[in-house]
């Protein structure tokens, strides 16, 4: 089992005749994802050729879903226009939109994740790598090469922190890894990934990746305290950083003792996670989690 994506997930790529969108198909593809269609208006009715997949162009997101079936769209175009994208996505009542589009401005995300809620169409994303079920399918950025399946559950805030815990983790695999993004304000949560995780009968065990910046690893952990009864293990990255300097995502900024990498540990290790100040220590935690039966 996963969450949010199995095989029989249908993905819709908006954006897909571009650069990004193109390669980040074609590896899909080759991943075993079933891409059943493209989404651009100024090329509907053409037909792109992945080697030996031919994969038709729609001029809507609901014209896709009618001709496939989709229940799933990734969305890789421009900051000005994903605003308009994820809003037809969501009054196309599509179940999943995975945004990996970066720089999309506050105020534009706002709006469609109101538009999305009303819709009832999950967003994972602004700025995310998207989300993997190894094995079984992949939307969004994530390398599908580094791990395998098994019974971890990975929820984390940094793409390059997913894709190194995925490979740290390598022997065990995991049931899905889901990068949320690191905008100040995104679709999915990490309590959000928490809920799913404690329901899927298949993941044994939760691995939370946080950052500096806001409170969102410290109100996960007051829901861990009081919903999680699966084992969980923590990181938070920027232990080193300093005061006051947003560094790398736009939501990771510290003021004063609000958001440090320290009050999230200590958030964190007081509702029973127990958490690495390395990616390596992070993950021999896990394995100690897993050896003792925890």
């Amino acid at each position: 089992m996963a969450i949010h994506l199995t095989k029989e997930s249908k993905i819709l790529v908006q954006g897909m005749t571009g650069g990004e969108g193109m390669k980040h198909t074609r590896r899909m593809l080759a991943a075993g994802t079933n891409v059943v269609g493209g989404v651009n208006p100024r090329k509907a009715g053409r037909t792109v050729d992945f080697h030996d997949r031919p994969v038709p162009v729609f001029g809507s997101v609901a014209e896709g879903m009618d001709a496939t079936g989709a229940d799933v769209t990734v969305v890789f175009v421009p900051p000005a226009f994903t605003k308009a994208a994820v809003t037809e996505a969501a009054d196309a009542s599509i179940g999943l939109a995975v945004v990996i589009t970066e720089g999309v401005p506050v105020h534009d995300s706002v709006a469609f994740l109101d538009r999305a809620r009303k819709r009832g169409t999950r967003v994972i994303g602004p700025n995310c790598p998207g989300l993997i079920s190894p094995g079984q399918s992949g939307a969004g950025i994530i390398p599908a090469d580094i791990t395998k399946p098994g019974r971890i559950g990975l929820v984390s805030k940094s793409g390059t922190l997913t894709y190194q815990l995925m490979y740290e983790l390598r022997d065990i695999g995991f049931s899905t890894c889901v990068g949320i993004g690191g905008d100040p304000v995104v679709g999915t949560t990490h309590i959000d990934c928490l809920t799913a995780f404690q329901d899927d009968p298949e993941t044994d065990l939760i691995v939370l990746i946080g950052e500096i910046g806001g409170d969102a690893e410290e109100r996960a952990a007051a829901y861990i305290r009081d919903h999680v009864t699966k084992p969980v293990v923590g990181y938070i990255a920027g232990f080193t950083a300093p005061e006051g300097r947003t560094m790398g995502h736009a939501g990771a900024i510290v003021s004063g003792s609000s958001g440090t990498a320290r009050a999230k540990q200590q958030a964190l290790e007081a509702a029973g996670v127990r958490v690495g100040r390395t990616p390596t220590e992070t993950a021999r935690h896990v394995l100690a989690v897993l050896d003792s039966g925890a």
